[in-house]
């Protein structure tokens, strides 16, 4: 009788966190270099699935021009504009009861682009300190996302999407900053332990034209979050 009950009790308690979680409004962030794809799979992930997509600030972002022009200049002002704007829009995220993906998350800012700057000594030693300490606090008043998809790429392919794209404030881009990132990139995704992670190689799909990709990221993407997508 004991058994029977223990039996009841845990069946029960799974069905409660099976049905909190398709209440719960569920967040995908999509990482990636620049250039990986991610404000495209963001748009292909929000109209298949119905969920709201939240872009990267990146048309009016009054420091972008002037960074990629003088780096050494701009990256400390560019890094709290993004970090602002990042930690705005994931506390907006968390109180919101609809399901978003994210294009780009504030893990990326930290643990990528202001390390990247800082090695290459574009971002001298004091700013970047003080820029890892505001992280730190942000970070402990924010929740990560329910699923963290990376889209790994070479840097062949992200100069390739960046010269399709054609934006003016891309083209003195250099190699080695590109190079710098995805490193910075690989050795995050290998340490990242703050949730559920799924890597796609984007070389060797063409989910923006080719139905069939998207459909096995869509796949995947229900795989790691148990099928729970909400209508």
């Amino acid at each position: 009788m004991t058994d029977l009950r223990t039996g009841f009790l845990r069946s029960a308690g799974l069905l409660l966190n099976l049905l909190e979680l398709q209440s719960k409004a569920m967040h995908i962030g999509i990482a990636g270099n620049i250039g990986s794809g991610k404000t495209t799979l963001t748009g292909l992930l929000a109209k298949n699935l119905g969920w709201v997509p939240k872009y990267e600030p990146v048309d009016n972002n009054p420091y972008l021009e002037d960074f990629y022009n003088d780096m050494p200049r701009w990256s400390f002002n560019l890094q709290i504009y993004f970090l602002n704007k990042r930690f705005q829009e994931v506390v907006n995220i968390r109180n919101s009861t609809e399901n978003v993906i994210q294009d780009r998350t504030i893990y990326e800012d930290s643990c990528v682009f202001a390390p990247n700057l800082h090695k290459m000594g574009l971002m001298p030693t004091r700013d970047y300190q003080n820029y890892k300490d505001l992280f730190s606090l942000m970070i402990s008043l924010v929740q990560p996302p329910d699923l963290m998809i990376y889209l790994r790429s070479s840097i062949e392919h992200l100069v390739s999407n960046i010269q399709k794209r054609g934006r003016k404030y891309e083209e003195g881009i250099r190699l080695d900053y590109l190079k710098g990132l995805n490193d910075l990139y690989e050795e995050w995704a290998e340490t990242y332990k703050d949730g559920k992670l799924l890597v796609i190689d984007v070389d060797k799909l063409d989910f923006q034209n080719n139905p069939k990709d998207l459909s096995s990221i869509i796949d995947a993407i229900q795989a790691e979050l148990g099928g729970l997508f909400t209508e």
